[in-house]
C-alpha cells in the first residue's frame, strides 16, 4: 500500500513540473521573436526602405527586373544598394523625416561594353579613381545612374559588386535600358541627328546618345540637377567638388561644360569662318569660342525645364536655323548640339576650367593644326578630373 502511494505521489510531481514548464515557456520566451515575427520585420524594414527610397529612376518602365547577385540587391528599379554590399558604409540614424537623405546623381553611357575589353579596362580606371578618391557625408548618397543594353548590364552588376567592396560612402546604382530611352528621346532630337552624327549606323548616330540634350524631359521632377560623365575618365579629386559647381551657374546658365581643347571646331566651322573673317567662332581661348567637348558635364534639369530660350532652340526649325547660318555639319552628338547654341546664346553655359576635363587627345596636332595646337590644348593648373579621348593613355599617379 505505501509502495502504490509512492507512486502515485511521484506521477503528481512529474505532472506539476510539467505544467510548471508549459507556462513558464509561454511567459518567459514571450519577448522572444519567433519566424513569423522576424519575417515580418524583415518586410517592414525593406517596405519602409523602398518608401523612403530617392526617385531616381530615368523612366518608369526602365524594365528592370529583380535579380539577385552575391553581396549586392537589385530593386525593382534596377537598383543596386551598397548598403547590401557594405554595410558599415551606410550609417542611418532617426526616421525618414528626422533625417532625409541628399541625393547626388551622375550618369554614364554603358552599352556594348560586353563586346570591349577596352570599354571593360575603362570602367575600371574610372570607377576605381572615383571611389578612390570621393568623400560623402553621412546622410548623403552617390546615385550612379547607368544607361545600358541588357549583356553589359549583366557584367557590369558583376564589376560592380567587386568595385564597390571598398565605398566608404553611401551608394546606389541604377541600371536603364538603352532601348526604352531612346524610344521616348527620339522624337525629341530627331531633327538633330541629321545635323550632329557622321551617318546612319555610327556611333553617335543613334538617339541616345543625344540624351544630355533632353535629359529634362526623360528624368522625373524630383531630380533637380545630375552630372554626365563620359567612360574614359580617371579621377584625382573628390567627385563631389564637381557637384558644387552648379553653385558657381550664373543667371540664366543651364549646363556646365569644359571647352573642346583641340582645334575640332576651328576645323568644323571652316565655312562660316571663311565669310566671316573677324568672327572668334572656333578661335582658341581666351579670347575664342572654341566649342565644348561633352566628357564632363553638369545638367541643372530644374533649369533647363524653365529655360524658354533652351526649350526653344529643341525645336526642329531653331536647328535648322543655326544649322545652315553656320554652315554646321558635326559628327559628335550632344556635343556638337551644345557648341552650335552656344556661339549664338553663351548665357545658357557655366564654363568649367580645364581642370576638369583635361582632355589629352592631340589627333588634330598632327592633321593640319599643328601651329595653332597649343593655343587650345594649353591647361594650368593641377588636373581634377583626365579625359582619355580618342583613346589616349592617362597618366598613372
Amino acid at each position: 500500500m505505501a509502495r502504490v502511494s509512492t507512486v502515485r505521489y511521484y506521477q503528481l510531481v512529474l505532472v506539476i513540473a510539467a505544467a510548471l514548464a508549459v507556462v513558464a515557456f509561454y511567459s518567459l520566451g514571450s519577448d522572444r521573436q519567433n519566424f513569423s515575427s522576424t519575417t515580418k520585420r524583415i518586410k517592414e524594414t525593406h517596405a519602409s526602405h523602398n518608401a523612403n527610397m530617392n526617385d531616381g529612376d530615368l523612366s518608369s518602365d526602365t524594365n528592370a527586373e529583380q535579380r539577385g547577385s552575391k553581396g549586392a540587391s537589385v530593386g525593382e528599379a534596377g537598383r543596386t544598394n551598397t548598403d547590401s554590399i557594405n554595410g558599415a558604409a551606410a550609417k542611418k540614424t532617426g526616421t525618414a523625416e528626422e533625417q532625409r537623405p541628399r541625393y547626388f546623381h551622375a550618369l554614364m553611357m554603358f552599352t556594348k561594353v560586353d563586346t570591349s575589353q577596352a570599354l571593360q579596362q575603362k570602367f575600371q580606371v574610372a570607377m576605381r579613381s572615383m571611389l578612390k578618391h570621393a568623400r560623402f557625408e553621412d546622410g548623403e548618397v552617390l546615385t550612379l545612374h547607368f544607361v545600358s543594353d541588357e549583356p553589359s548590364r549583366e557584367i557590369g552588376e558583376k564589376m560592380l559588386e567587386d568595385l564597390l567592396q571598398g565605398a566608404t560612402f553611401r551608394c546606389e546604382v541604377s541600371f536603364h535600358n538603352v532601348k526604352v530611352l531612346t524610344e521616348k528621346l527620339f522624337p525629341i532630337v530627331e531633327a538633330m541627328q541629321k545635323h550632329f552624327s557622321a551617318g546612319s549606323g555610327t556611333y553617335y548616330s543613334d538617339a541616345i546618345f543625344f540624351l544630355s540634350v533632353a535629359m529634362h524631359r526623360i528624368m522625373p521632377a524630383e531630380i533637380k540637377r545630375i552630372v554626365q560623365l563620359d567612360l574614359d575618365l580617371k579621377y584625382r579629386t573628390n567627385i563631389r567638388e564637381l557637384f558644387e559647381q552648379f553653385n558657381q551657374f550664373p543667371a540664366g546658365a543651364v549646363i556646365g561644360i569644359a571647352r573642346e581643347m583641340q582645334p575640332v571646331y576651328r576645323h568644323t566651322f571652316w565655312a562660316y569662318r571663311r565669310e566671316n573673317p573677324d568672327s572668334k567662332v572656333g578661335d582658341p581661348p581666351p579670347g575664342g569660342s572654341p566649342g565644348f567637348n561633352s566628357g564632363v558635364m553638369l545638367l541643372d534639369l530644374e533649369a533647363m525645364r524653365r529655360s524658354e530660350p533652351y526649350n526653344q532652340l529643341l525645336e526642329p526649325r531653331s536647328v535648322s536655323r543655326l544649322a545652315d547660318k553656320y554652315r554646321f555639319q558635326g559628327h559628335l552628338g550632344d556635343q556638337d548640339f551644345f557648341t552650335m547654341i552656344g556661339m549664338e546664346h553663351p548665357s545658357l553655359f557655366h564654363v568649367l576650367d580645364c581642370a576638369w576635363n583635361r582632355q589629352l587627345c592631340t589627333w588634330w596636332k598632327d592633321h593640319g593644326y599643328g601651329d595653332v595646337f597649343q593655343l587650345y590644348y594649353h591647361c594650368q593648373g593641377p588636373v581634377k578630373i583626365y579625359h582619355g579621348n580618342c583613346n589616349t593613355p592617362i597618366p598613372d599617379d
